[in-house]
């Protein structure tokens, strides 16, 4: 029995430019915007568009392959995707380095807070800025 290709679990169809693209976000220590990762793929010789970068990466963030977070001025940055679980951030604002953290604090105080206002069926995202080890010295 054959196992079903990436392609097929996720509906996305591989292409010549998502492969670079996903190729880079590996590459990647952090978290990245979308201009950023397109000015490193025309370095690396891609010939790609940034309107294709942006298309992919929504593709790629709806498959669950990638996480999206906004930085503190509202631009969208994303990284590959290494939890399959609910998860956050912490990310260094100096050069995008990022952790995946679980945090039951978070998710405990979600809870309570929705369901002292009579909310159900919540949900949240909660990421994390700072500066890490090597960017604070």
């Amino acid at each position: 029995m054959t196992r079903p290709s990436k392609e097929r679990a996720t509906g996305l169809r591989s292409t010549r430019q998502r492969a670079a693209i996903l190729d880079a976000l590996r590459n990647a220590s952090g978290f990245k915007t979308a201009q950023r990762l397109h000015q490193e793929l025309l370095r690396a010789g891609e010939q790609v568009g940034l309107a294709t970068v942006y298309r992919n990466l929504q593709a790629l963030v709806g498959s669950g392959e990638v996480d999206v977070l906004q930085n503190e001025s509202g631009e969208a940055m994303f990284r590959l995707c290494s939890a399959t679980d609910h998860h956050h951030h912490l990310v260094c604002r100096g050069c995008g380095h990022s952790e995946e953290l679980t945090a039951e604090e978070v998710e405990s105080w979600a809870t309570r807070v929705a369901r002292r206002h009579g909310f159900d069926d919540v949900t949240h995202t909660a990421e994390v800025f700072g500066l890490c080890g090597d960017c604070a010295r």
